[in-house]
C-alpha cells in the first residue's frame, strides 16, 4: 500500500486512526500491529511471512542475549539477519556475476542460466537494520530486551516507516511503545501538517520531475542530446530528494498522529558545501546507522589515517550495496567514499579558501554525477550517459518531444518552487503561519495543499516511492 494512494488516504488511514483512538490503551499496540501487517500484506501478500519470521527470531535473540548468552545471541542475530537480507537481495546478483566470470573463462554452466528470480520483499533493508540495531543495543546493554512480543512486533512492523524509512531504532521509541498517552490535539495537527507537506512533495514535485527523468533515462542512449542529458539528471536530482524526503515527512507526520516521535531523516542536503556535510544531511538515519554500527566498530578515525580511509571505503562500499544489488550502486557508494577521503587528505582546507559559491558548485557537481550511476539501468548506460553530458551531442527529435510533452509553464513554476523549497525556506514560512494573525491562513494553506494533492491522486497512475525497491 502506498501513502499517496486513494486506498490509504481515504480508507486505511482514517479507519486505523478512528480505531486507534477508540480502543483502550492496552490494545493500541495490538491494533497497530494488525494494521501494519495488513498494510504490508496488501502489496506483498505471502512475503509478509518474512517480516513475521524476522520479528519472531529477533525477539528471541534479544532475550537470549539478555539471559546471559550474549555472544551466541548476537552471532545468531547477525547471521540470521544478514543471511536473509543477502539471500533475497543479492542471490541473483551474486550468481549472475559468477556466471559472467565463467563465461569469460569459456565455461558454460547451464544451471546458472536457469536460476529462479528471487522476489525482493519491500522494505527488507529497513526492517533488517532496525532488528540488527536492536539486538546490538541489547548486547551493548544500552537497552533491555523487550519481553512483550506484541510491543516488540509493533516496533518492527510499524507501518508509517516500514517500507522506506527512516530507519527507526528501538532505543528511540521504546518509551513511546510502552507508554501510551491520550490524544494530543497539537501533536496530531502538527503530524497532519507534516504529512500533507510530504504528500505535496511527492504528488506535485517528485512525480513531475519523474515524468521528465524517466523519458530521458529510458530513451535509447543514441537519441539523447547533451541538453536532454542535463535536463534528465536535473530532473532526477530533484525527483529523488523530493520523493525520498516526502516519504520521510509522511512517516514522521504519521508517527506524530499516532503518538510517536521519529528522528529527522533530511536536513536540506543540497545546501551542503562538502561531501562530508552532504552525508550529515542526506538519509541521516542510514548514515548514523553505519557510523554507529560499522564505522566506529571498525575503528573509526582512531587508528591512524590509513585505517580511517580504509574504514570509509568499507562503509561506503556497504552503503552502495545496501541500496541495491548492482555495480552501479557499489560505484556510487565508492564514488562518495573517495571524495570523503580526498576531503580528509586536505582538500577541505582548500575548499574553505575558495568561498561558499565554489563549495556549493563542487558538492552539487559530485552529487549530480553520482546520481547518474544511481539512476542508470546499468554501468554501461551510466558511462554512456555521462559521455552525453560532457561531450556535445544533438538529438532534435527527442529534444522536441520533451519540450512539447513535458516542458511547459507548469514545469517551470514547479522547478522554481522546487529549487526554493530545497533551501531552508520553510522555517520562515512556518514563522508566518505560526503567527497569531495567521490563525485562519494556516488551515487554509494546508487545506489548499491537500486539495491539490487529492486532484493529483485522482489523476495519477500508480507511482511508487523510489526507495521502495531498497
Amino acid at each position: 500500500m502506498v501513502f499517496s494512494s486513494a486506498t490509504f488516504l481515504f480508507m486505511f488511514l482514517p479507519l486505523v486512526l478512528l480505531l486507534y483512538y477508540s480502543v483502550p490503551k492496552r490494545f493500541k499496540n495490538l491494533l497497530l500491529l494488525i494494521a501494519s501487517l495488513y498494510f504490508y500484506a496488501f502489496g506483498e501478500k505471502v512475503l509478509v511471512l518474512m517480516i513475521i519470521l524476522s520479528t519472531i527470531a529477533n525477539y528471541y535473540f534479544g532475550i537470549l542475549i539478555e539471559d546471559g548468552k550474549e555472544k551466541l545471541g548476537l552471532r545468531l542475530s547477525i547471521i540470521f539477519n544478514l543471511s536473509t537480507l543477502g539471500f533475497f537481495k543479492y542471490f541473483n546478483f551474486t550468481f549472475d556475476n559468477f556466471n559472467n566470470l565463467l563465461q569469460l573463462l569459456n565455461v558454460n554452466w547451464d544451471t546458472l542460466n536457469n536460476l529462479p528470480q528471487i522476489a525482493l520483499p519491500i522494505g527488507i533493508s529497513f526492517y533488517t537494520f532496525e532488528c540488527l540495531s536492536y539486538t546490538i543495543d541489547v548486547y551493548r546493554k544500552q537497552v533491555k530486551a523487550n519481553r512483550n512480543y506484541v510491543e516488540f512486533a509493533t516496533f518492527v512492523t510499524l507501518f508509517p516507516q516500514l517500507v522506506a524509512g527512516p530507519i527507526v531504532r528501538y532505543i528511540d521509541v521504546q518509551k513511546q511503545l510502552s507508554t501510551k498517552t491520550s490524544f494530543d490535539t497539537a501533536q496530531f495537527v502538527s503530524g497532519l501538517e507534516r504529512f500533507i507537506i510530504g504528500l505535496t512533495k511527492k504528488m506535485v514535485f517528485a512525480n513531475t520531475f519523474a515524468s521528465v527523468a524517466d523519458v530521458v533515462f529510458d530513451s535509447d542512449i543514441n537519441d539523447i542530446s547533451t541538453s536532454s542529458a542535463w535536463l534528465g539528471i536535473f530532473a532526477y536530482t530533484l525527483q529523488i530528494y523530493f520523493d525520498f524526503s516526502a516519504y520521510s515527512d509522511m512517516a514522521i507526520g504519521l508517527g506524530k498522529m499516532f503518538g510517536f516521535h521519529f528522528l529527522e531523516n533530511f536536513n536540506y542536503p543540497y545546501i551542503s558545501r562538502s561531501i562530508k556535510e552532504f552525508w550529515r544531511r542526506w538519509h541521516i538515519s542510514l548514515s548514523t546507522w553505519f557510523r554507529d554500527y560499522l564505522y566506529i566498530p571498525l575503528g573509526g578515525n582512531k587508528k591512524g589515517n590509513q585505517r580511517t580511509y580504509f574504514n570509509l571505503l568499507i562503509v561506503f562500499f556497504v552503503t552502495g550495496l545496501w541500496h541495491g544489488a548492482s555495480w552501479n550502486f557499489i560505484i556510487w557508494g565508492l564514488f562518495h567514499g573517495l571524495f570523503l577521503i580526498i576531503e580528509r587528505l586536505g582538500f577541505d582546507t582548500i575548499l574553505d579558501k575558495l568561498g561558499k559559491p565554489v563549495q556549493h558548485i563542487y558538492t552539487l557537481g559530485i552529487v549530480v554525477i553520482g546520481w547518474v550511476f544511481f539512476r542508470a539501468a546499468d554501468l554501461e548506460h551510466a558511462l554512456d550517459y555521462l559521455e552525453r553530458m560532457f561531450v556535445l551531442q544533438e538529438s532534435p527529435a527527442l529534444d522536441s518531444y520533451i519540450r512539447y510533452m513535458h516542458i511547459h509553464n507548469e514545469f517551470y513554476v514547479i522547478s522554481f518552487l522546487a529549487l526554493v523549497f530545497a533551501l531552508p525556506t520553510y522555517k520562515y514560512i512556518h514563522l508566518v503561519l505560526a503567527h497569531p494573525k495567521s490563525i485562519l491562513l494556516r488551515p487554509m494553506v494546508f487545506i489548499f495543499l491537500l486539495m491539490i494533492c487529492i486532484i493529483h491522486v485522482a489523476a495519477d497512475s500508480y507511482n511508487p516511492f523510489i526507495y521502495f525497491k531498497f
